[in-house]
């Protein structure tokens, strides 16, 4: 993988310096009259008004939280690290134990620790149903080596991974995956248009997207999130990370990254939870394996549009409905990342989806009502 920087202009620059000798009137009225406003804070200036919010752990008491990191705690795995599932004691001693999620990076590499730290700056700072929260963390440097750990809310419905793609749980009802992905689309919104620094998730897919006992969609992992560009830039240069299948074609070329690259992930998502499918099946057919490359051979217009959606919905769902949610996903999938919509636009194109398939009949009651229509001629 391969880094890409854009120069950024400072005040020593000769062009900066020579543009500043020529006098304009008007141009000094605006400078005088903006000049008071504050220039905009960096995440880690807004992190150190709030770092007092976050709860710091010893080793001992999260290692003590979850058995010494027993194995049958262990809830989940990835590149980061272990996450295991754990008990702690309020920070005042009083009240019942807590049930909450603690993640141990691995050791290995300064990443991790960048990675943790760009954790503990991003939810530090954030504030929104949509996105998890961070309760504390531990930082040791020690004999034992570097421990970096976060601690977070506990989301007993796993993540919208294991709901479309694992078969040891129920079907996830349309109106449901309609609903995670509003709330997911709603978080990101908060992150892109809300906050006072622009912020890029980065890494949307459907194991981010963790669940409450209510179905109730949240954000995790912020460990690839960046500040977004500021000023007149229109993007961030960055070496590419994130996950196969998911990232924007012009932030893997380029390296450049925008918000319209997380615009991309939400539309793979939206295509994956339309299809029961992965972005990315090796074990399918050739034709099949890609997930985007396949949906374009059933155009959301054409009769043959209804062989992408999920057969475990087994016609439970409203094909209009599911039609919007296709032009919504090619909307966020134009190559072009100028052409793509906003998130508070995805915002609203999810609220007509749901509303459309709460007010319309099922692809089941449609096909029967054709057939009632048949034997009457």
């Amino acid at each position: 993988m391969k880094c890409f920087f854009f120069k950024r202009l400072s005040k020593s620059d000769p062009g900066l310096q020579n543009e500043s000798k020529k006098k304009n009137p008007a141009m000094d009225r605006i400078s005088k009259s903006t000049s008071s406003l504050p220039s905009p804070r960096s995440v880690s200036e807004l992190y150190k008004e709030k770092e007092h919010n976050l709860r710091v752990f010893t080793l001992e008491e999260l290692s003590e939280a979850t058995s010494g990191f027993d194995r049958m705690k262990k809830i989940g795995e990835g590149g980061f690290g272990s996450v295991y599932r754990g008990t702690i004691r309020p920070e005042n001693g009083r009240g019942d134990p807590i049930i909450v999620a603690i993640k141990r990076l691995n050791t290995r590499g300064f990443q991790g620790h960048k990675e943790w730290l760009a954790e503990v700056q991003f939810l530090g700072i954030v504030n929104h149903p949509n996105l998890v929260k961070l309760l504390g963390y531990c930082s040791v440097d020690g004999e034992i080596g570097i421990q970096r750990l976060l601690v977070y809310e506990f989301m007993p419905n796993r993540s919208l991974e294991d709901h479309l793609f694992n078969r040891r749980f129920p079907v996830l009802p349309w109106k449901t995956r309609l609903q995670i992905m509003l709330g997911a689309a709603q978080g990101i919104a908060y992150l892109h248009e809300e906050m006072e620094v622009q912020v890029i998730y980065r890494d949307f897919k459907t194991s981010n997207v963790l669940l409450d006992k209510d179905f109730h969609p949240k954000l995790s992992d912020f460990g690839l999130a960046r500040e977004g560009p500021t000023g007149d830039q229109t993007h961030v240069s960055t070496a590419v990370v994130g996950t196969q299948g998911y990232a924007a074609p012009e932030y893997v070329e380029t390296g450049h990254l925008k918000v319209k690259s997380d615009i991309w992930s939400f539309g793979v998502v939206l295509y994956e939870i339309l299809t029961g499918r992965r972005a990315l099946e090796r074990s399918r057919p050739t034709m099949e394996r890609k997930l985007l490359e396949w949906v374009k051979q059933y155009p959301v217009d054409s009769v043959s549009f209804t062989m992408v959606i999920d057969p475990r919905l087994r016609n439970q769902y409203s094909i209009g409905s599911a039609r919007k949610i296709a032009k919504l996903a090619d909307s966020c999938l134009k190559k072009n990342p100028e052409d793509r919509p906003s998130m508070s636009e995805i915002v609203e194109g999810l609220k007509q989806a749901l509303q459309y398939s709460e007010t319309s009949n099922t692809a089941t009651s449609e096909s029967s009502r054709s057939k009632v229509v048949l034997k009457g001629k």
